[in-house]
């Protein structure tokens, strides 16, 4: 699996982590990877490798950790849209990129934001993307 399917496989379970309590987690981090490892019709094969499946949950527990510190850091930069107030997608993305941009060293900024902004593209609203690149923007 690619970098870039993982991550938006990260995204997805930070997401849905903004609906559930902190002891449901773990069952709809399962609950997801049994619903989205259908097997590939033109191959048979599970989408996710255990190898991919492994990757995706280390790094949304990473996130996941540190979300209080990644939202600290998004507040202080996004002027007048605190996160309480942002939309669950945009917020899922920024959280995914603040968290790369921060804590690993083998994302580059760039390709964080530029991740991201891809990511808003395709599940954020009308202004998502200039959203998400405007918050991250300020952090570098």
């Amino acid at each position: 699996m690619k970098r870039s399917e993982i991550r938006e496989n990260v995204f997805k379970l930070v997401f849905c982590g903004d609906f559930y309590s902190m002891d449901e987690i773990p069952g709809q981090v399962e609950r997801y990877f049994e619903e989205a490892a259908l097997p590939d019709e033109e191959t048979g094969l599970a989408v996710f490798s255990e190898e991919d499946r492994a990757a995706i949950t280390e790094r949304f527990d990473q996130i996941k950790s540190r979300i209080d510190e990644i939202d600290a850091k998004i507040n202080e930069v996004a002027k007048g849209w605190k996160t309480d107030r942002m939309g669950k997608a945009e917020l899922a993305i920024l959280r995914l990129a603040v968290f790369e941009m921060l804590y690993d060293e083998g994302v580059p900024v760039k390709v964080a934001i530029n991740e991201a902004v891809e990511l808003a593209k395709k599940y954020g609203g009308d202004d998502a993307a200039s959203f998400v690149n405007g918050v991250l923007a300020k952090l570098t």
